[in-house]
């Protein structure tokens, strides 16, 4: 069932892809409810996997790889629609691959990516549910924040040219914000996996 829920972001993931890009501002009225869809079913196939027994390294694998390919498609598309900057599909990309690599040798001898973190940091930072929900919270909130205002210079032009430079900038403060809880959780897993090499 957990899995499934996961598979099920991922097909969720296709549709929004088909709204942004439809090219029809009142559809694109359902991007930031779709955004806010996907992330927080990310919560539910945790959720579901624990109340039903379901945890297991492949569950906690394939929902580590969906995250990153959500979070990927999507910086990269806003990027794309020139919305962000293309630093920060890059710093997303090379922190996930980097990351995930580290990661990869703890999959590898049976051990989940964040029970690998022994520090008390890098397991608040990392593994903890406050910042992994807190994370996830704020990608969510940037996420539906910027797509949320695509259609609207076709819809509400008015609207759009009297408070759109100020949309944009709390889309960019959300932005920087996301780009920095990257890095900082990041962070940890480089310096342990560093730190404890043979």
């Amino acid at each position: 069932m957990a899995n499934s829920i996961t598979f099920g972001r991922c097909l969720l993931l296709l549709l929004l892809l088909a709204v942004v890009y439809s090219g029809m501002p009142t559809l694109q009225l359902l991007n930031a409810p779709l955004v806010i869809l996907i992330i927080a079913l990310d919560g539910v196939d945790g959720w579901v996997a624990r109340k039903r027994g379901e945890e297991s390294l492949f569950g906690a694998t394939f929902d580590i790889a969906a995250d990153r390919m959500v979070e990927n498609v999507l910086w990269v598309v806003l990027a794309h629609l020139g919305l962000i900057g293309v630093w920060v599909p890059l710093l997303f990309i090379v922190r996930g691959t980097l990351v995930d690599a580290i990661r990869s040798t703890g999959t590898a001898s049976g051990t989940a990516a964040f029970d690998m973190m022994q520090s008390p940091v890098g397991r608040f930072l990392v593994a903890g549910r406050f910042m992994r929900f807190s994370y996830a919270a704020v990608k969510a909130v940037t996420f539906a924040w910027v797509l949320l205002w695509q259609p609207f210079p076709a819809l509400f032009p008015a609207f759009w040219n009297t408070w759109g430079a100020g949309m944009d900038a709390i889309g960019l403060a959300l932005v920087v914000a996301s780009a920095a809880l990257c890095v900082l959780r990041g962070l940890p897993v480089v310096i342990e996996f560093l730190a404890n090499r043979d």
